[in-house]
């Protein structure tokens, strides 16, 4: 389990995280969200203790992330994977094998998966890594961080550089590995819709604090989107009863966001007396956009 209690991190006169308070149940895979610049980054890396904190207490397992037993249970992918200028794929291999245990077969195997041994050919293991494009780098350190399975996986940006199929890939093998381990992992990306179908819980990090944590379905069954059909066309103000969080309008037709008791609203709509009633599904994507207006950083026009 993951206990981050206060934590505040500043760089100089500016205070990226602040005071902000997270629990992450063992054995979940948890989506962190949020706009550019709210301190993703910076928070997976005080998780990694590739950076200190200003104040507060990270925790895992009920020890400090900066103990010995917990770094050996972690691995971090940042959104720019390193190497060094020569480095080959055996000498990162020779690397990692003196820090983690390593299954060099389930390495093969996620190799074979994403077709890298294809895209660089047999004698892959004697690539340089420098040449490799930055999707082939991270799709490589994907590969080396499940055969290490460590129980702490922090995945900076995971989805930045695949390609489609790649992406798909992706998704299964950490949902295989899921299944065959004990791993934890947190994911940030700005990828939502890949997010949707992955992560059993998510948090939203906005002003320095998490806000807004819980299962995607859960947060989702507070909002419902219908579209409309009417004899006329209707504004805003026709649906002042409502809670309106998103409005579109094309002539007679209208999309609408509305928050709060799904059968209340309902009722509401039937109200009125639309010709056409249509319940629509609500993406990760939308639900996102609709809690960083209500912060004030968009404005839904």
């Amino acid at each position: 389990m993951i206990e981050i209690k206060g934590l505040t991190k500043s760089f100089g006169n500016k205070i990226v995280l602040n005071d902000l308070n997270l629990t992450i149940p063992s054995h979940t895979i948890f989506g962190l969200v949020g706009i550019n610049g709210a301190g993703k980054s910076t928070l997976l890396r005080i998780l990694s203790n590739a950076y200190d904190k200003t104040s507060g207490e990270v925790l895992i397992d009920g020890k400090p992330v900066s103990n010995p037993e917990s770094k050996k249970n972690i691995f971090f992918l940042p959104d720019e994977p390193y190497s060094a200028h020569s480095e080959t794929v055996n000498s990162l291999l020779d690397f990692y094998k003196i820090m983690y245990d390593f299954e060099t077969e389930t390495f093969i195997k996620y190799v074979k998966l994403f077709k890298l041994d294809e895209a660089i050919g047999a004698n892959y293991l004697n690539a340089n890594i420098s040449k490799f494009s930055k999707g082939m780098k991270r799709q490589l350190l994907i590969c080396i961080a499940l055969a290490i399975a460590p129980k702490y996986l922090f995945l900076d940006e995971a989805f930045d550089g695949l390609d489609p199929l790649a992406r798909l890939t992706f998704k299964k093998i950490i949902l295989e590995r899921m299944e065959e381990t004990e791993m934890t992992v947190i994911i940030s990306s700005h990828s939502l819709r890949e997010l949707e179908d992955l992560c059993d819980l998510y948090g939203l990090l906005d002003g320095g604090v998490i806000d807004n944590t819980g299962g995607i379905e859960q947060s989702k069954e507070s909002y419902q989107k219908y579209q409309l059909a009417f004899e006329d066309e209707k504004s805003k103000e026709y649906f002042e009863n409502l809670n309106i969080v998103s409005y579109n309008r094309l002539g007679r037709i209208v999309k609408i966001i509305v928050k709060g008791d799904p059968e209340e609203n309902y009722q509401k709509i039937i109200a009125l007396k639309p010709l056409v009633l249509d319940k629509l599904p609500i993406d990760f994507e939308e639900l996102f956009i609709i809690e960083v207006e209500s912060k004030g950083y968009l404005k839904n026009e």
